[in-house]
């Protein structure tokens, strides 16, 4: 790890999505802070070269938690630095029910955005995984997640229902607009898991910011997505998992195990529409259940996949998704921290994947 006391970065510093306005040809690292001015008498200089993107951004990941639940602080330091050094700098922690604000003491591993632990039905989610309650109480868990979390709360919306034995809505629709009501109250926005179709409108109507997964979009709920301006977090390199997932349960639930068989094959084509209707699209891996830490670069690459283009999937995996988080970017005075790779992203996102270095509060880290 260097220390440096300046470090000089430059090539192609890639400030914005706009190929001519947000391009600039260097910028510096002065006490962990960024400057496009050189800095008078500089001493001690390290000079790196190459395409410079922001730190990207992991909007649904999950620290402190794998396939069991909560894990011990040296697994959750394991995963921070897997995202780190995939140059996933600030990420959003979807819920999880470890204690994981020693993170925020550590110079050397990404900022996380918490929302604190899962709000899911009785029996209806993973085990060990988040408060499992009923509708009457979800208003003051809700406050108390918004007061735990750091301005995000994560509810369950909808999981298998073994009376039917297929997805369903979690929530009646009255108490979850109170709680998505509370908090907003308490400056918190809402987001909610949801896979199935028919759970998506009642909660956009109910006020919710953001929904991860949203594999039930269709033609119908599309428009008021984009009406409202509800974010999605697609998680494609998890929903590619659902044929595995149909599989170990289509003994036990037919019916769902078909279901989400259809929600795989359609994902790429959801997403795209989604995209190409206006909604706000943002990279999130779901990372710390079942899957690895450190996949953002193949995110981007499944976006692609879908059909965005190249530059609107890098913008979801930076730049705006930064700006949607409330995080700055390269910017004058904000944190240097960046990413530098040795090929131009934009030509191919294939090069997310292999960063040349990694820059952390102005220290090379890697």
């Amino acid at each position: 790890m260097s220390d440096s006391g300046v470090l000089h970065i430059k090539g192609r510093v890639l400030v914005g999505a706009d190929p001519v306005e947000g391009v600039r040809d260097e910028l510096w690292a002065v006490g962990g802070r960024i400057t496009f001015e050189r800095p008078a008498g500089a001493r001690d200089v390290t000079t790196i070269e190459g395409w410079v993107l922001p730190g990207l951004v992991d909007a649904h990941c999950h620290v402190g938690l794998d396939a069991h639940g909560a894990v011990d602080e040296s697994t959750s330091e394991k995963q921070a630095l897997a995202e780190r050094d995939a140059g996933a700098l600030l990420l959003r922690d979807a819920g999880s029910p470890a204690d994981t604000r020693w993170v925020d003491d550590r110079e050397d591993l990404p900022r996380i955005i918490r929302a604190g632990r899962h709000i899911a039905r009785t029996r209806r989610y993973i085990r060990n995984y988040a408060h499992e309650i009923e509708p009457g109480d979800l208003v003051a868990y809700v406050a108390r997640e918004a007061r735990r979390g750091d301005g995000w709360v994560k509810l369950v919306g909808d999981w298998i229902d073994r009376t039917q034995g297929d997805l369903a809505a979690c929530w009646p629709r009255g108490e979850v607009e109170a709680a998505i009501a509370e908090a907003h109250r308490l400056g918190a926005r809402v987001t909610a898991h949801c896979f199935a179709e028919e759970s998506l409108a009642p909660l956009v109507e109910a006020g919710i910011d953001c929904v991860e997964h949203a594999t039930g979009l269709t033609e119908e709920t599309i428009p008021l997505f984009a009406e409202r301006g509800v974010a999605i977090v697609p998680t494609l390199v998890n929903t590619a998992t659902f044929p595995q997932l149909a599989d170990s349960g289509e003994k036990k639930f037919p019916r769902w195990a078909e279901h989400m068989r259809r929600l795989h094959a359609r994902r790429y084509e959801t997403v795209r529409a989604a995209h190409d209707a206006g909604i706000p699209v943002y990279v999130g891996t779901d990372a710390g259940g079942s899957l690895a830490h450190g996949l953002v670069g193949r995110e981007v690459g499944e976006l692609v996949r879908a059909g965005l283009p190249p530059r609107a999937a890098l913008a979801a995996a930076s730049w705006d998704a930064r700006a949607w988080l409330g995080r700055p970017g390269l910017e004058e005075g904000a944190p240097a921290d960046l990413v530098v790779y040795g090929a131009d992203p934009r030509q191919d996102v294939r090069v997310l994947g292999t960063p040349k270095r990694v820059v952390l509060r102005g220290r090379v880290i890697r």
